[in-house]
């Protein structure tokens, strides 16, 4: 009997935390942190070589992303359902707002680092909007 062919991982902790890499490509997990709260949420970033596939497995998340110019002129929001696969596309702005009790899972180019990927600081406006998107539907305020 062959053994060793399954390789099982789980995170519990909070934040990223990348679980199997192989070739290319890396699964990693992404739960609550300080960080992702609305009140705190700063920045977006964009990812200049690559995709990113989220797929929310428990909880609630919201992704928010600011178009693919220089600069973020606007935002959309787009609720999250169990299950389902959201890709965001290469060098959208983005960021995701999490319930604590969320679950997601990243799929992403192993090579996705801050060396292909840019920041930008969001303007007092678009704080506030984040805030009260995620108000609605993440914290049902």
């Amino acid at each position: 009997m062959v053994t060793n062919l399954v390789e099982v991982k789980n995170y519990d902790g909070q934040g990223y935390q990348s679980l199997v890499h192989f070739g290319s490509w890396r699964v990693a997990v992404l739960r609550f942190l300080d960080e992702l709260n609305p009140d705190n949420i700063r920045t977006m970033e964009r990812h200049t070589a690559t995709d990113e596939v989220f797929v929310l497995t428990k909880g609630k998340a919201m992704l928010i992303t600011g178009g693919n110019k220089t600069d973020i002129t606007d935002i959309q929001a787009t609720e999250m359902a169990i299950g389902e696969v959201c890709n965001i596309k290469k060098n959208a702005w983005h960021t995701i707002t999490l319930s604590q009790d969320a679950h997601l899972i990243i799929i992403e180019n192993d090579d996705t680092t801050r060396e292909n990927t840019e920041y930008i600081l969001l303007p007092t406006h678009i704080q506030t909007e984040i805030r009260q998107f995620s108000r609605v539907y993440i914290h049902d305020q």
